[in-house]
């Protein structure tokens, strides 16, 4: 547990992390906290809402909001996460931009600068993936960002090593403003088990799944039952939106499901340092984009 400073005055605010889908925020948020708290996928637009990862810095609670990645929505469920997205920013003290260094200043990278820029906000930018680009280019893109106007500061990170993340870490502490925290000190987040459980099925289907994957579907945990013995029954339902979706999600004879199935639950059992024991049901519900609930339970806002 880490304590406030003596005679320090303690610090506490909030950072949006922004970015395109793909720019590494939640490999950055996990490697910040020090935990697992969101999901990582190689496919885009893994994470849908808002997650929490609060950090401590010495005297000064960073909280950030991992927010979904910012794109040209389509969807209605697109546009709630867009929308998720640039809640988090409006709310937020500081906004880091997060950009793709193998990337560049890409289409959705740009639309995020350019809404940056006519809501007046600034950000701190930090240029992810660095192990991966040779330095010229990446000394060219951080010209190109601070052209751009709406850069405080740019860092250079790798958030899959932690390269360059104590620089960003002691200037985020630095920029938040003097108050009280928000949260208990040995609290890395404010996802409940229950949610954080349904998150960690959802991500081993994409892995399992890869492109065969349906992208609408969602996981809801149904059920959670403590045992005496200290362990836990989880039952949790995998939402699809279409029949013929069932077939890709179960495998043959089973198998699909039943690899995720053992996967999650070591995931699980090692994460809550328990016996897990993890049952998985397969529905069809065809209305699940356009039901209410559906959007409340994975914190996103059902809009037009």
């Amino acid at each position: 547990m880490t304590e406030a400073l003596a005679g320090g005055q303690n610090r506490c605010g909030l950072v949006a992390i922004l970015g395109a889908p793909n720019a590494g925020k939640s490999t950055l948020l996990n490697r910040l906290v020090g935990s697992k708290i969101s999901i990582v996928t190689p496919k885009v637009q893994t994470t849908r809402a808002r997650v929490l990862g609060i950090v401590m810095r010495g005297a000064t609670q960073i909280v950030f909001v991992d927010t979904p990645g910012i794109f040209a929505p389509k969807r209605r469920l697109e546009r709630a996460m867009v929308q998720a997205a640039w809640r988090g920013a409006g709310d937020a003290d500081v906004i880091l931009l997060l950009v793709d260094a193998k990337q560049g200043l890409d289409s959705d990278t740009r639309r995020i600068i350019a809404g940056l820029a006519s809501g007046g906000r600034r950000a701190v930018v930090a240029l992810n993936k660095i192990d991966l680009v040779h330095r010229p280019r990446l000394l060219d893109l951080a010209q190109a960002v601070a052209a751009t106007g709406v850069a405080s500061r740019v860092f250079m990170i790798a958030g899959a090593t932690g390269d360059g993340t104590d620089d960003l870490l002691n200037y985020l502490a630095a920029a938040l403003p003097e108050g009280p925290w928000l949260f208990p000190p040995d609290q890395a987040s404010d996802i409940p088990l229950r949610q954080l459980a349904a998150e960690i099925t959802r991500e081993k289907l994409f892995l399992r799944l890869r492109q065969e994957l349906p992208y609408a579907l969602t996981v809801e945990t149904e059920s959670w039952e403590d045992f005496t013995d200290g362990s836990v029954k989880i039952n949790q339902v995998i939402y699809l939106h279409r029949d013929s979706h069932k077939p890709i999600v179960l495998g043959r004879g089973g198998q699909a499901i039943k690899a995720v199935r053992e996967v999650a639950q070591a995931e699980l059992a090692a994460m809550f340092e328990r016996p897990v024991h993890l049952f998985l049901f397969v529905k069809v519900r065809p209305d699940w984009l356009e039901d209410p609930e559906r959007y409340r339970g994975i914190g996103l806002d059902f809009t037009d």
